[in-house]
Parts: C-alpha cells; structure tokens; sequence
C-alpha cells in the first residue's frame, strides 16, 4: 500500500496502519489482497486472462471438493477443474438464478468451517434474495474498492460522507462501529428519508463535514445537490474531490448535476449487494472490471455469448465466494462489452454501457419494450419540472409523476401526452399526476421507472441444474 505522499498525516496512519490492523482483526485478507490488487490492475489483458483462468480453476476444484451443490452438478455433468480450461467453459454451467438460490440454499452452503455472514437484498422486486457471504467475498469487496478509490487520489482515513439508505448498514449503528466510522472518517447519512426538513439536516451535515468524497445513490445525491442550488449553500466550496455513485442507473444529467453544483467528478461503480462490486470508473472514464476475481458474461435472449458492443444481460461468476458460490449468476442488468484498451493504461477489461436492470422499461401497447432512457428524456427538455416518476400500472395505461416550480407551463401536458404516446402506442392512456413528495424504497433506493402490472402466471421451467433428491 502506497498511499500518495501528499496525504495528510492522518490519511497516512489510517491506511498505512490503522486499517491493515482492523482488517486483520475481523479476519479479513483485504491489506494483502489490495497490495496484489494493485500490481495486477497493470499486466497486460492477456496475462489478466491467464490469472482469471487460474482462479477459475481452483475456484472450480474448491467447489467440486467442498459445494454440495455444485460437487453434484460437476459430477453429474461429467466435469471437473480440468474441464475449465477459459472463462469461456462456464458455459458448461447452467445460469444461476434468485430462484435457484432459493430453492437450494443450504446445498449452496460450501461444507468447511469459516465465518459467514448472512445477508439478503432489499427485494425490489417483492421478494428478498437471502444468502451468505464469506470472509473471502468481504476481503474482496473493500479491496476492490479501495483500489479504485485510490485512483481518485483518495485514501482510507479521508473524509468520506456515504449517503445510503441499506437497512444492513443503518440497522449496525451501534457504538462499537460509530466508534470505527469515526476513526476512519466515515460518516453515514441515511437516504431513505428525503422529506424537506431532513435534506436540511442533511446539507448541513455535509457542510460541518467538509468531505474528500461523498458515496452513495445516484438519485439521492443529485436531489441534495439540487436543494442545496435552491438554498444557496455552495457545496463546490467544501473540498470535495469526487463523488462515487453505485447501486443505481447514473443517468447523464444526474451526472450534470452532480459535477456541476459539486464542483468535483463523479466516478461511477457498478455492483450489487448480491454479485459484489464489479467494475469501477477511473478518471479517463471507463468502467473497468475487477477481472481478476470477477466474469462477466454478456448474453443474448437465447444465453449465447455478445460480442464486444451487442447489448445483452450482465452475467457474473464471482471466484471470491467460495462459502457460498455465485456461479453465471443472473444479475437482471443489461450492458455491453468494449474491446478497446482505455487510455489510463491499466489492462482490467472494460464495461462500455450498463442500462440498468432488464426490469426498467415500460411495455408498449404493440408488446415492444421501452427502455426507461427514452422516456426520461422526456421530462428531462421540459421546463419546470424538477422530479419525476413512470409508472406503468397496466398494458395500455401508464401514469407520470411531476413534481414541478413555478416555470412549468400546463400547455406542457399535452407534450408529455403525445411524446409519450408517440413512443408508448397512440392507444396508451397516459395518466399526468402532480405530486409534492415521492417515495423511496425502504433501502433508500428512488426507482424513475416501474412496471406495476400484474405478472402473468409463472409456468415451471424443467430443471436445468442437478435434481434436489441428489444434492
């Protein structure tokens, strides 16, 4: 670890010291893991495959001697760690979904000691994903991170403001970890609740604060940065040096936003509570995959492979779960593959576009599918509105939701109504609300689309995975 010597010297007892000794304590391998993290960032993409292969290998043998689950499947398939020669070989696995994960929990369970931690995903989508994470997976998840902090010329022990809403994080303020936050100058700011008198609150935290990076939800950062335009407090005068944004869509003029009233960049991360965080942004722009531990698949309706530049669903195989495997796990988020190396010189491959789960689209009265760019756009080129909502709520009637000032003309609606046809269906009823105040989702999450319809009667699929009777 080689922290810039222009680190204060707080900076440099905190990461140099203090955090090395709380990793090891917990009984993370995070310190080490950073160190190879950090050298392996600039081989070649060809030696990167090479040790993706190779952790590949043994992450497959680790799972053939001790996975009930995947131990079964090897064998009734005929596989071994010799039958995964690439990364191109996980298509010899079948496709890991929530559901499987639900119904074979404990058989996903790896049979040797070792602490895990039980956690589960906000469930959006109506139903929480429950599963465990080793001490692997966690070693991994902060090294990562904080080798992409680092590229940002900030470090463990600068002031950081997370502004987050996971009740994971929220429900584990006690004191003993208040007392570690503030060792390493982490503040949390929770985000689930954004009622007028709590932004207030919220501003002026980040004013006493003076933070070198703020992390959080997209939406909810650009909301505060916008309040604080309206309330004149100058937040490009606290010193911030960027913003880290992750766990949402970051749309271009939240971005805008954000970079404009900050006066600092935004850097983007891509990952999820249940497939760790994947890739990062570096200061040239690209997305780049932590591949040494990380797969990603980008795959077609049919789970054929997309070349480089074809948008399909992101597919991850994580190699540092070993306690409990994400194996060609289905991630629900659409994106695309570059094949062109990024100027900053680091040889970690590139995500070129993620669009945001399969789910953010509204369907059109023909059946076509609308991917929620298309609509927000809309809203975005007309004055006077300062937030908004789409909610689908059946096939051929879809309701938007403003919140707009004093600029918003009501000739404006009939534009909403026709734009929005134009791309919905002309027989699409589009239903105008204005609201005052818009919900977040518990975990402090802002959706800007939803479909709300029914869903149709799920018909059972034929098991594409060994049978539970021999698992």
């Amino acid at each position: 670890m080689n922290p810039s010597p222009s680190r204060s010297w707080y900076t440099r007892l905190a990461s140099r010291l203090l955090f090395p000794l709380h990793e090891r304590l917990k009984q993370h391998h995070s310190t080490p893991l950073l160190e190879a993290l950090e050298q392996s960032q600039w081989l070649a993409p060809e030696q990167l495959q090479q040790l993706q292969n190779q952790n590949l290998r043994q992450f497959i043998e680790h799972l053939q001697q001790h996975n009930p689950y995947y131990s079964a499947l090897l064998a009734e398939r005929g596989l071994d760690r010799d039958s995964f020669r690439t990364v191109a070989d996980l298509a010899k696995l079948p496709l890991l979904t929530k559901t499987e994960i639900r119904a074979h929990q404990q058989q996903l369970l790896c049979d040797i000691d070792g602490k895990r931690i039980k956690y589960n995903t906000g469930g959006s989508s109506g139903e929480p994903l429950i599963f465990y994470m080793g001490m692997d997976r966690v070693s991994h998840d902060v090294a990562a991170k904080w080798r992409a902090t680092r590229w940002w010329d900030v470090d463990i022990g600068d002031t950081e403001a997370v502004i987050w809403g996971s009740p994971i994080e929220l429900g584990k303020q006690d004191r003993i970890k208040q007392w570690r936050d503030r060792l390493f100058r982490s503040y949390l700011i929770p985000a689930f609740d954004l009622r007028p008198e709590r932004i207030r609150a919220y501003l002026e935290q980040l004013v006493r604060l003076r933070p070198k990076m703020v992390f959080g939800y997209p939406s909810v950062i650009s909301q505060l940065a916008l309040a604080a335009e309206q309330q004149q407090i100058p937040l490009s005068q606290l010193g911030v040096k960027v913003v880290f944004t992750t766990s949402e869509m970051l749309y271009q003029h939240q971005r805008e936003q954000i970079e404009r009233l900050f006066g600092a960049p935004v850097a983007n991360g891509y990952g999820a509570r249940d497939a760790g965080f994947i890739a990062h942004q570096c200061p040239q722009g690209s997305l780049h995959i932590s591949s040494e531990h990380i797969v990603v698949e980008i795959l077609d309706e049919q789970g054929s492979p997309c070349p480089p530049g074809q948008e399909g669903e992101i597919v991850v195989t994580h190699l540092a779960t070993r306690g409990f495997p994400f194996v060609r796990y289905r991630t629900g988020d659409m994106g695309t593959l570059s094949d062109q190396p990024c100027s900053c010189g680091r040889g970690l491959p590139v995500l070129k576009e993620v669009k945001g789960r399969s789910t953010d689209f509204i369907c059109a009265t023909d059946g076509a599918k609308v991917h929620a760019l298309a609509l927000i756009y809309i809203l975005r080129e007309i004055n006077g509105i300062e937030q908004f909502k789409i909610i689908q709520h059946q096939d051929d009637m879809t309701e938007v939701q403003i919140r707009t000032n004093s600029q918003f003309s009501q000739a404006a609606l009939e534009t909403i109504s026709k734009a929005m046809q134009q791309r919905l269906g002309s027989d699409m009823k589009i239903r105008i609300s204005e609201v005052e105040q818009f919900e977040t989702g518990s975990n402090g999450k802002f959706r800007y689309v939803e479909d709300r319809r029914t869903p149709a009667p799920k018909v059972p699929e034929p098991a594409t995975h060994a049978s539970e009777s021999t698992v």
